[in-house]
């Protein structure tokens, strides 16, 4: 069979298909220089072959302001890319209408969401920042997606999910999720993740792949966000449905804190607040465990910093992964611990270790290990990450972004969430927290 060789680095758009073979990428998703595709001759000329709709290509861009997000979107524009969806995180600080009116008059569609500090590593150094926007942009045929949104009001959270999921299959008979929900309103709402996961899986299937995460806000607790083109609120859903049978989704919602001693008992409990485990206080039990005082939980915001980031709970649940729940605070009037989640009497749980450098090492090297099962590539990833991650490892978060992208060898971009949507381990899609939930893309 006659081939034609290619040496140019647009050429790394191509995908791995029949004959077709991707010259290699670095360690920030662009094509070496030294590659080489290799491309069957009767599939016609090179021009011809990277003008046909036959693959994804992912750039994404950093700014702290408008001004900087309009600067990075031209540079990225002059060779041609087109973008038809861009996937958005960004800091309550910015003007979300701005960047969406901008992307907007480029006529691409968006799904975004607020964070506790974002990430890319499409850059020589990588970049962690607070307070910005980072923007992933796909190429992604219009016809191989859908953004769906839910202002969800006075209704039932299970009801709008449901309802959403239908949705999904009028549109595609394979569909997955990229799920961007709020965590906490202006007026005080709190979303509840778990009941969002299954409603969703009662109507589709349990094989429904379902990954994202819950809007940060800076780790201020005033309100989160998600948003679409010309839509917003701060108690809600955006949805970027995927068709499965024209995209594949690989990834992994993994915490790698170590759970240690006896199980314990919530005794007394009401939705997130806990107020009796084993019988006895329950701020009095999680204090003796970690040997800290009440001064440190005078405030919630330094309570959530100081100590329950590095010392989540871990809830047992029947024949499936334990739920991660980080106390974020103490409600003095009802003294009770306030946590990130729902949590039912009766539940029993362990305490975690504290972090170290294996947490990191355990993530990265489960994500090398599907990689090599599944002999899968990547166009893009996708990586949602609990802000206590960022908080408890410190460095170490950024090392695990950046390993995981590494292994999938692909353009990155993911955010600090409040909670987390993914698969877990053992192969059943839940709701997390403390947890790193990532996804690679990969169009068919």
């Amino acid at each position: 069979m006659t081939m034609l060789l290619c040496h140019s680095r647009v050429c790394g758009n191509l995908k791995k298909s029949g004959d077709y073979a991707s010259p290699e990428r670095d360690a920030f998703g662009k094509v070496r220089n030294d590659s080489v595709c290799v491309i069957p001759a009767e599939a016609g000329t090179f021009e011809n072959i990277i003008n046909k709709d036959v693959f994804m290509k992912a750039k994404s861009i950093k700014g702290k302001s408008t001004e900087e997000i309009k600067t990075a979107l031209a540079e990225c524009l002059v060779d041609g890319f087109k973008p038809t969806l861009a996937i958005v995180f960004i800091s309550i600080k910015q003007d979300r209408n701005a960047i969406c009116n901008l992307l907007t008059s480029k006529g691409i569609d968006i799904i975004g969401s607020t964070s506790c500090g974002l990430f890319t590593n499409e850059f020589e150094d990588g970049y962690e920042g607070n307070g910005s926007v980072v923007v992933m942009l796909l190429d992604l045929d219009p016809d191989s997606y859908s953004i769906l949104f839910e202002n969800i009001g006075e209704r039932k959270l299970s009801d709008v999910a449901a309802q959403m999921a239908k949705e999904a299959l009028q549109k595609f008979n394979n569909p997955a999720f990229i799920l961007c929900s709020t965590y906490l309103s202006a007026d005080g709402k709190v979303m509840e993740g778990e009941p969002l996961v299954r409603s969703i899986e009662k109507v589709i299937g349990s094989q429904v792949n379902i990954f994202g995460g819950m809007a940060g806000d800076d780790i201020s607790f005033t309100g989160t966000f998600v948003f679409t083109n010309e839509q917003s609120t701060d108690y809600g859903i955006a949805a970027l449905v995927l068709n499965e049978d024209k995209i594949d989704l690989h990834g992994m919602a993994i915490s790698g804190w170590k759970p240690v001693g006896v199980y314990k008992t919530v005794t007394k409990s009401e939705d997130n607040l806990i107020f009796t485990i084993d019988d006895k206080p329950a701020l009095e039990m999680y204090l003796r465990y970690l040997g800290s005082n009440v001064s440190t939980v005078e405030d919630q915001i330094n309570f959530f910093d100081s100590v329950g980031i590095y010392y989540p709970l871990q809830i047992e649940r029947e024949n499936r992964e334990p739920l991660m729940c980080a106390p974020i605070g103490y409600d003095k009037e009802k003294e009770a611990l306030i946590c990130e989640s729902k949590i039912e009497q009766g539940s029993s749980f362990r305490f975690s270790t504290p972090p170290d450098f294996d947490i990191v090492e355990t993530v990265i090297n489960k994500a090398d290990e599907l990689k090599n099962e599944t002999n899968a590539d990547a166009d893009a990833m996708l990586i949602f990450s609990c802000a206590s991650r960022l908080s408890a490892l410190g460095p170490l978060a950024q090392k695990e972004n950046e390993g995981l992208a590494e292994v999938w060898n692909s353009p990155m971009a993911g955010f600090y969430t409040y909670g987390e949507f993914g698969r877990a381990v053992n192969g059943k899609h839940e709701f997390h927290s403390t947890t790193c939930s990532w996804v690679a893309l990969k169009e068919k």
